[in-house]
C-alpha cells in the first residue's frame, strides 16, 4: 500500500497548442513528453479544443505556446506561454502547474537572458477552492458503503445462526424472489441516506449540487445494488457473522484505499492503476464529483453509469446463484 497511496502526483495528462510551430516549441513539446510526470495527449489547433478536452476530463493541463515564443526567445524577451489547469482536483492542477512552469523556464533558460513566470488562474468550478466541495460529494460512499454494505453481510448468516433460513429453505419461494426481498430494503436505506446526505452538505456546510440531483440518486441506487448484493455473496459464503464481517472489511478498506477518494487513481502504479477498472467506488466518486462541481449532464457521466450498472448487476446475479436453497 505504501507504493500505491502516496502523495507523489504523476501520470498528468498534458494538451499543447504549438501557435509558433518552429524549432524552440517544438523541442518544448519533446521536453514535456518526454517528462515522467507526464502522459502527452496530443496537440490540438486551438486553446478551445484544448479547454473542451480539460472540460471533459480527457485533459489535465492545457499549453499554449505563442505565435512569436522563438522570436522572444532569440531577442533575450519573456515568452507569454500559458498554463491552464483543471483545478477540481486542486493538488493535481496546482503541482502539475508547478512542473510545467519549471520545464518551460529550463528550455527558455539557454536563450534567454531573464525568464519569469507568471501564472493567470481561471478557476471554472471550485472558484473559492473549497476542500469540502471536493470531499464531501465521494464521502457519500463511505456512508453508503456502512450502511448497504454491512447490513447485508449480516443477514442471512444471522439466519443461519438461529436457524431461522431451514424454514425459508423449505418454502416455494425461488431464489430469485428470495434474494430480492432481501436487497429491496437496503435500496429504499440507500435512497433514505443519500437524501439526509444531501440535505445535510446543503445546511451544514452550504454546498449543493450543480449538476442534476436526479443523477446522484442513480448512482447511489447502482452503488447500493452492487454494496448490498456484495454483502449478500460474503453472508451466503460465511458460516458465523465474525466471519461475515471480518472478510467484508477487508474488501471495504481496499476499495476505498484503490478508490481515489484521498489521493488520484493516476498517481498508482500502472499495474495497481488496472484495479480502479474493477472499483465500483471508484467510478462512484469520479462521477459524482463530475455532477456535484461540474454540473455534467449524463452524457459526462455515461461510461461510469454503465460501468456500475454492469458490476452491480453481474453481483446481483452471483448472490442470487451463491444462494443455496434446499427443495
Amino acid at each position: 500500500m505504501p507504493w500505491i497511496m502516496n502523495m507523489e502526483v504523476k501520470n498528468i495528462t498534458v494538451d499543447v497548442v504549438d501557435n509558433d510551430r518552429s524549432t524552440q516549441s517544438q523541442q518544448l513539446v519533446h521536453e514535456i513528453e518526454a517528462n515522467k510526470y507526464f502522459v502527452f495527449h496530443g496537440q490540438q489547433p486551438t486553446y478551445a479544443a484544448a479547454l473542451n478536452n480539460i472540460e471533459h476530463s480527457e485533459a489535465d493541463i492545457a499549453v499554449v505556446i505563442p505565435q512569436n515564443y522563438s522570436r522572444d526567445l532569440t531577442l533575450g524577451r519573456m515568452p507569454q506561454v500559458l498554463i491552464a489547469a483543471n483545478a477540481v482536483n486542486g493538488t493535481k492542477g496546482s503541482i502539475g502547474s508547478v512542473y510545467l512552469s519549471q520545464v518551460v523556464s529550463a528550455n527558455a533558460l539557454p536563450s534567454a537572458t531573464a525568464i519569469q513566470s507568471k501564472v493567470a488562474t481561471l478557476y471554472l468550478y471550485n472558484k473559492h477552492l473549497n476542500f469540502k466541495l471536493f470531499m464531501i460529494p465521494a464521502l457519500f460512499a463511505i456512508i453508503m458503503m456502512l450502511m448497504t454494505g454491512f447490513l447485508p453481510t449480516l443477514n442471512i448468516v444471522n439466519e443461519k445462526e438461529t436457524g431461522t433460513i431451514e424454514q425459508m429453505n423449505v418454502t416455494p419461494v425461488s431464489k430469485w424472489t428470495f434474494i430480492l426481498a432481501k436487497l429491496v430494503p437496503y435500496w429504499l436505506i440507500a435512497f433514505f441516506i443519500i437524501t439526509v446526505c444531501l440535505v445535510l452538505a446543503c445546511a451544514v456546510y452550504d454546498i449543493t449540487s450543480v449538476g442534476n440531483i436526479a443523477l446522484i440518486y442513480l448512482l447511489a441506487m447502482l452503488l447500493a445494488l452492487f454494496f448490498s448484493s456484495f454483502g449478500l455473496i460474503i453472508s451466503n459464503y460465511s458460516d458465523t457473522m465474525q466471519q461475515a464481517i471480518f472478510v467484508m472489511w477487508f474488501f471495504v478498506v481496499i476499495l476505498l484505499l484503490l478508490s481515489g477518494l484521498f489521493t488520484p487513481t493516476r498517481s498508482m502504479p500502472s499495474v495497481s492503476y488496472l484495479t480502479t477498472y474493477i472499483n465500483p467506488v471508484s467510478y462512484f466518486i469520479e462521477a459524482i464529483r463530475t455532477v456535484f462541481i461540474r454540473g455534467g449532464s449524463f452524457s459526462s457521466i455515461a461510461h461510469q453509469v454503465f460501468a456500475l450498472s454492469g458490476i452491480a448487476l453481474f453481483m446481483g446475479g452471483w448472490a442470487v446463484m451463491s444462494y443455496k436453497k434446499n427443495n
